[in-house]
């Protein structure tokens, strides 16, 4: 409890009773970086923990709740289009495609896309390697690609300038705040590392991380 307590507290200090001034780093790429969240949405609670492989290479990985939310949406909807035929087939001797029989089918359909995208998507590498120099996001491998450079979530090792840590409030029916780690590149420009919604284990991953990188970390959520 006295965890929960403290994670809650520090999530609070992250919100919009403190104002960040990237002038305050003394870094003039701070200032050419953009503060605002870099990736739409996000997520509640914690969907990856970093990972270290060997002496060279760490990663995301997806977190057990994050797989079992996806296949809770991939099972119900396989359930829902492969059961509900079944129920009705054996009820009336026969299934015809009415409306009614289609609509509960097509439904579930639309939960098993949606569990098995939130899966691909989820679990998909996210991988920083000092020994081939470089981070990527993504199934692809950069020596699977004709030009690395063409590659959307790519970045040599050496272009990364800082870490970043900022929050983004997602409202809706059930409003949370979701906080994204990004790479910002020495041009300024920013790649999306990860987002959730557990604060304290995002820097605590961040901090991992930077210190493997040798670069600074950029708390947008910190007061000082």
């Amino acid at each position: 409890m006295l965890n929960a307590l403290l994670q809650k507290l520090q999530e609070l200090a992250g919100r919009r009773g403190v104002t960040f001034d990237p002038a305050g780093l003394n870094d003039p790429v701070a200032l050419q970086t953009a503060w605002s969240p870099a990736k739409g949405g996000g997520a509640s609670f914690r969907t990856h923990r970093l990972v270290s492989v060997d002496h060279s290479r760490l990663e995301f990985k997806a977190t057990a709740g994050a797989v079992v939310f996806s296949l809770i949406f991939l099972l119900v909807g396989l359930g829902v289009m492969i059961g509900f035929p079944s129920v009705r087939f054996t009820a009336e001797g026969s299934l015809r495609l009415t409306v009614d029989a289609l609509m509960p089918m097509l439904i579930g359909l639309i939960f098993a896309l949606a569990g098995g995208a939130l899966l691909y998507f989820g679990t998909a590498p996210i991988v920083f390697d000092t020994r081939q120099g470089c981070f990527w996001k993504g199934r692809q491998r950069p020596e699977q690609a004709i030009d690395k450079r063409l590659l959307k979530n790519f970045a040599r090792l050496e272009e990364i300038h800082a870490l970043q840590i900022i929050s983004e409030y997602c409202s809706g029916k059930n409003s949370f705040y979701s906080y994204e780690l990004n790479l910002v590149l020495k041009d300024g420009k920013r790649l999306n590392v990860v987002d959730h919604g557990n604060l304290a284990s995002l820097r605590e991953d961040a901090n991992k991380l930077a210190q493997f990188l040798g670069r600074p970390l950029w708390d947008g959520l910190s007061s000082g």
